[in-house]
């Protein structure tokens, strides 16, 4: 983990050249209640394995909404599209995408831009300490 945010910080202090190239998406997902727990475990398996080990997959947190837990949304960080488009291909992508399309009852892919990099990159410093 700390080799993990020691990189993060790296990339980020040297992120000018690449930033414009970063893919920020917000994932927001409707789950049917009757498979939410199976759902979960599904989603944290991929998430992690895609953080642990995809070079170009920088952040995949998923989260939900603590008054309505059917409610998932996850922060994908890519260093660029063809990270993104590499990742789709992944074997761990692929089990989730074919695993839980019984389970979304909805999906909205947001495509985001970045305001404020220099905080990005503070917020992976402070993880680390």
């Amino acid at each position: 983990m700390k080799y993990l945010l020691t990189l993060l910080i790296f990339a980020f202090n040297n992120v000018s050249a690449q930033t414009k190239d970063m893919m920020i998406r917000i994932s927001e997902i409707e789950i049917d209640s009757n498979y939410l727990q199976e759902y979960n475990s599904i989603l944290q398996e991929e998430s992690r394995a895609s953080v642990q080990l995809e070079a170009g997959v920088i952040a995949i947190y998923p989260l939900y909404q603590k008054e309505n837990p059917t409610q998932i949304r996850i922060l994908e960080i890519y260093a660029n599209r063809k990270a993104y488009e590499s990742h789709l291909k992944t074997s761990h992508f692929q089990k989730y995408k074919t695993t839980t399309i019984k389970m979304v009852k909805s999906l909205k892919l947001v495509d985001m831009g970045n305001l404020d990099l220099q905080t990005m990159a503070e917020i992976f410093r402070k993880m680390d300490k």
